[in-house]
Order: structure tokens, then sequence, then C-alpha cells
């Protein structure tokens, strides 16, 4: 947010009503589609990707990309809210995880060993290329590296640019994360992977058991090396702070303040990349937990974009 300007000023009415709506959402069966939502199949370069759509094809697209171990469902209580809103919404598990767990490197031509960043990025955009238009992105948290990526390659395929919950530095991002990032050099990517997903099975941070029931479910379905892959990859996230800020799309940076990386990180990578920048009383996942005040906010980005 440049110049301590408020984006969100025009919108007092809204505000408190995204905020009351999340504080009232109700517990859900997160393995069970929105209602009036579409699952299908989507062919991309690694192989085939579980995918879901919500509202009428001819609406502006949103496409809303899930991190590693996440999944479309994480936006469940977001694709309403936003198709209600006229837009038609698309949500896709990454290679390798959960639904799309058959996904990967052996499918490219030709095969490969690892996930790597051409693998992610290059189905991204093939979605995006299937889709009429420019498209307005958000990637969340490992997918935010990848749709950086994306419009640095292919600026006149995005409309906007959401960054949730993404790693706000370059280089080895685990490095700044809270109280345990000093540790992360010192173990190995399937150690770290390994650790990580222990944490999460043993829920930590306290989790409603509901919710975590599916997230153990996702688990029994996403490719180890698919996880390993990827935290190696976030220990090389690549520096695009001066592209993005010179890109004219209008980007957002959407984070919990209770986030695994410092807020003040966060909003100094929105900063420097020219990018709104928004803080909501969650976690790591605001698009679960504030689900009306993120979709409220992306709104306003869409808005801005023309």
């Amino acid at each position: 947010m440049r110049g301590g300007r408020n984006p969100l000023r025009a919108f007092p009415v809204f505000l408190n009503e995204a905020q009351r709506l999340d504080a009232q959402l109700p517990e859900i069966d997160w393995a069970v589609p929105p209602a009036g939502s579409m699952d299908r199949w989507f062919r991309a370069p690694s192989g085939n990707l579980a995918m879901r759509t919500m509202g009428a094809p001819a609406d502006p697209p949103v496409l809303l990309v899930p991190g590693a171990m996440g999944s479309k469902e994480d936006f469940s209580l977001m694709m309403p809210v936003l198709s209600d809103a006229g837009y038609y919404v698309i949500s896709y598990d990454l290679a390798g995880q959960y639904e799309s767990a058959s996904a990967g490197p052996e499918h490219l031509t030709p095969p490969q060993s690892h996930y790597g960043y051409d693998l992610f990025v290059n189905d991204l955009l093939a979605v995006l290329e299937s889709l009429s238009g420019a498209v307005h992105v958000l990637g969340y948290s490992f997918a935010g590296i990848v749709a950086q990526i994306a419009l640095a390659r292919r600026p006149d395929l995005l409309r906007s640019l959401c960054l949730l919950s993404c790693p706000p530095v370059p280089g080895q991002s685990f490095r700044t994360v809270s109280r345990v990032g000093k540790f992360s050099p010192l173990v190995n990517d399937k150690m770290h992977a390994g650790l990580i997903v222990w944490g999460i099975r043993k829920n930590f941070v306290g989790v409603p058991e509901p919710r975590m029931n599916f997230i153990r479910h996702r688990f029994d379905y996403t490719r180890n090396e698919s996880l390993q892959d990827i935290v190696g990859l976030m220990k090389r996230s690549p520096d695009l702070r001066q592209t993005l800020a010179a890109a004219p799309q209008p980007k957002l940076v959407a984070v919990g303040r209770a986030d695994v990386w410092p807020q003040y990180l966060h909003y100094a990578f929105a900063e420097a990349i020219g990018a709104r920048f928004a803080a909501y009383g969650t976690g790591h996942g605001p698009c679960e937990d504030a689900p009306h005040q993120l979709s409220r906010d992306l709104l306003a980005l869409y808005h801005s974009a023309g």
C-alpha cells in the first residue's frame, strides 16, 4: 500500500458486514463441494488436474490456486461469494496434491524426475490460456510464488494478482518463518517436509476437528515426493519484486496477522511491489477463516482493474 493510503476507505459499509459474516461462519463438511459448483478434470502438461468451477463461464474469470498440502476445497467458502458477485470462479489441485496426485513430472515431454517451478508454472499457464480473456489470479502460499513467475512470463494472461499468505522474502523463504525458521537450513527437504506434515497432523494450532479430519484425509492422497520437491523450491524462491512493481496489474498482498511469516515482512513485500495490503485476524488461511473479508478485498481489487 503506497503512501499509507487505505485502498478500502471507499467501502466503509462493507467492512463490518464482512467481519460479522466471518464471525458467524458455521462449521462445514469440507469434503462436500459448495452447492452449485461443478467438478471436472483439466488436462495439463503434467497430467490430469482436479478442477472445480462455479458461476457462469461467460462471466469474468477468477482463478484461485491453492498451495502445497492444500486443495481447491480451501476456497469452498469463497467461491459462492465471488460467483454471486458476477465472476466465474475456478480452482484446481496442484500437481501431486490431493485429487491431482497422479499428475507429475513423469508425464512431461520429455519425462523428468522432480516437480520443478516450470512444471507448476506451465500447468498454471495452460489453465489461464483455456479461459476467456485475462484472469484475476490468487496464489495461496507456495502458489503465490508460482503466480508471480506466471505474471513475469505471460503478463497478458493476468488481469490482477492477489498473493495470499505468500512467502514474503526471496531465496530461502523458510529462514524467516516465525520461531523455527532458523533451524530450516539444518534439515534436508525430505525431513523438512516430513516435519511440516507431522506438525499439521498433530494439529498444534488447534484447527477444528471436522476440518482436521479432511486435512488428514487429503494427506492420504498427496504424493510425498511432491511435498519434498516443493519444500526444496521454497528454499529457492526467485526475486521478482522489480518485475512485479513494474507490472501494471493491480496487486494485493493478503495475510493473517498470525501467519507463519511475520506481518512486517508481508507489509514490506507489498510496499516493494506496489501492492495493496490487507491483514486479517487469522493464521495462515484467511480463505478459510475470513472468506468474506478476503472476498470483499478481492472484489475491490477487481473493481480497480476496470
